[in-house]
């Protein structure tokens, strides 16, 4: 290590049949770093990335493409064996354990909230203490183990007779014990996923050093090959693994689900030597309370902006992260660095944080207080997108899902939802962004935000196109089944995949890009916390409309049966929810001020000459 420190100020250069060495340590042989009598700095990231023997990471050796694209099949894998569970869960519910469709979607929907509301916990983990590439395999660890306990369970307890759930051979009632282990697995799953989750798409973007022009448009191309990733693989859930599920072979569904998730955390383990990795900055809480406590112990004092203290040099008072810039916003926690007299006659500033905090201490808090009104207002579509696993698929299961002899799971619908995501995230990427940027002037063709706007509108579009169907549907209903096909349900799913291509990758690459470089991973994890929320936000406005609408001996908006409900009505409250909340969407957009770090002059250079390319 002493060898790597002694070169660290100063050049040198790799030979070039020794391209790639196991440490920087080797660096220091003299026959290695000898070119002429001169000392040539070898080709590292300039963005504090290091590899995983704590030494700058060398670009030849690390990160890039060929780590990328492991994290991409990792996350392609574990999505496949996550909605292996997750697709069907609500007609497992059903069928198996015997709810009926309000209590089966409310669970469904809390199920998956809380699915996303581990991912906190995840981001916290990863940004503190453990790190990236520990967090995923820790939680892709606790994965697996829920999907073996689920796979055991359903083998030798809840499924009998075997063959049962299939729409027609009912199940036998299941023991209290044989629920509460199917709950535990469904939760250690939840935990799994949901930590693992925004770790591995921070860590994914983590091989690419954003001071660099070339790996920056990479970094921005990976969050919507990320996405593209997560839907491609959970189209095989739900076309093939969905089809044997909903006609009784559970076990089966729920093993392929397991051996998936084992697959994907040995790739993930066979790229170990490759990756590139930032070390956690502790604890972000303390430096939280350190500046609202600093700002309420100089409450009375006016703020001088010529005055407010940051260390010197490049490094910040936060581990591994860059220095932010001043902003005007939130200008009250600015008093937590101004510095007075006091602090300069009883201590050295840098000794109390809880008096005294840098720039970029309190920029942190300020940028999470400047993203929170954008997280908030992309709730109402996360209850949009959540109707797709609950809703949908109790309403496809009540229209003809026949072709010929051929019996359509209604799960499976979900499919045209991937295939429009697959097409419009190529359609935006390779046609879209060119077009745009040529009248926007940004190299990425629109902005985060307004990606994030476009995608509210077309989520809106959705729910007024479930809502339609479902019109027609009801009129279509004769001796308790509607002849409508479920294939009128293409138009919804449709429109939510490409929302979602707007919304939920705006949503990626604007939390990652604005939150500070101590909290990556929480920034990745807002979302998924935006999922969670939107799922219990769903399954509280479906408890309020049936019990307002259940009165006077009415069977509500989405009884049992659904041909005896309106669930139009509920799709048409969700299309005006949205409207109300775009509204608000807009007037937070439009005050949202970026945050600058310190190179964001040359960043900005960087996207001229994108901009100039394109």
């Amino acid at each position: 290590m002493m060898a790597a420190l002694e070169l660290k100020d100063r050049p040198f250069k790799i030979r070039e049949d020794d391209e790639c060495f196991g440490d920087l340590e080797a660096v220091n042989k003299p026959e290695a770093i000898e070119n002429e009598g001169n000392l040539v700095s070898p080709e590292t990231t300039n963005d504090g990335s290091v590899d995983r023997k704590g030494n700058p990471a060398l670009r030849a050796c690390t990160g890039g493409w060929k780590s990328a694209t492991l994290l991409l099949v990792n996350q392609g894998l574990a999505t496949l064996a996550f909605f292996g569970v997750g697709v069907n869960l609500v007609l497992f519910l059903t069928r198996v354990l015997q709810q009926n469709n309000a209590r089966a979607a409310n669970n469904v929907s809390q199920w998956t909230g809380t699915v996303y509301m581990f991912s906190l916990v995840g981001a916290f983990l990863s940004d503190s203490y453990w790190g990236r590439y520990m967090t995923c395999t820790v939680f892709q660890l606790i994965f697996v183990l829920g999907l073996v306990l689920l796979s055991l369970s359903s083998w030798q307890l809840l499924t009998k007779p075997t063959g049962c759930g299939d729409g027609k051979l009912d199940c036998m009632p299941v023991s209290t014990g044989g629920i509460m282990i199917f709950y535990i697995s469904i939760y250690l799953i939840a935990l799994g996923n949901g930590g693992y989750q925004p770790s591995v798409a921070t860590f994914g973007a983590d091989q690419f050093d954003e001071t660099d022009p070339k790996e920056k448009r990479s970094k921005t191309a990976f969050f919507s090959y990320f996405y593209l990733a997560l839907n491609l693989g959970s189209l095989f859930s739900n076309t093939i693994l969905v089809y044997f599920e909903d006609s009784g072979k559970w076990s089966l569904g729920f093993w392929t689900a397991t051996g998936s998730a084992v697959l994907a955390i040995l790739l993930f383990c066979i790229g170990t030597p490759g990756y590139r990795h930032f070390r956690p900055s502790g604890n972000p809480l303390p430096r939280v309370a350190q500046v609202l406590i600093a700002a309420s112990r100089k409450w009375g004092i006016n703020v001088d902006e010529e005055n407010l203290y940051e260390l010197k040099g490049k490094e910040s008072a936060i581990a591994g992260s860059r220095k932010i810039l001043h902003s005007k916003e939130f200008g009250f926690l600015d008093k937590a660095a101004t510095i007075t007299e006091k602090d300069l006659i009883q201590q050295t500033p840098k000794n109390n944080p809880w008096r005294l905090c840098t720039v970029t201490q309190v920029e942190e808090v300020k940028c999470v207080l400047k993203m929170l009104p954008i997280w908030l207002c992309t709730i109402i579509y996360s209850v949009v997108f959540t109707q797709m696993a609950s809703l949908f698929v109790e309403q496809g299961a009540t229209m003809n899902t026949k072709i010929s002899s051929f019996h359509i799971p209604p799960a499976s619908m979900s499919a045209f939802d991937i295939l429009s995501v697959a097409a419009f995230i190529l359609f935006y990427r390779q046609v879209l962004v060119p077009v745009i940027a040529r009248f926007t002037g940004n190299p990425k063709g629109l902005t985060e935000l307004q990606r994030m706007g476009v995608g509210l509108v077309i989520g809106m579009l959705a729910m007024v196109a479930a809502g339609m169907v479902e019109i027609v549907r009801l009129k279509r209903v004769s001796q308790g089944s509607s002849s409508m096909s479920i294939f009128w349900q293409i138009p919804q799913y449709a429109l939510i995949g490409a929302s979602e291509v707007f919304m939920y990758v705006g949503q990626l690459e604007f939390f990652n890009d604005q939150a500070p470089d101590g909290i990556k991973s929480f920034g990745s994890s807002l979302c998924m916390a935006s999922i969670s929320f939107g799922n219990y936000v769903s399954s509280f406005l479906v408890s309020v409309v049936m019990r307002i609408t259940t009165s006077h001996n009415s069977p509500g908006w989405i009884p049992g049966d659904l041909n005896t409900g309106h669930m139009d009505r509920f799709y048409f409250l969700l299309a005006g929810l949205t409207v109300v909340d775009f509204v608000f969407y807009l007037t937070c957009a439009k005050g949202y001020k970026s945050i600058e770090v310190e190179n964001s002059d040359t960043e900005k250079e960087d996207d001229e000459e994108m901009l100039r390319r394109v």
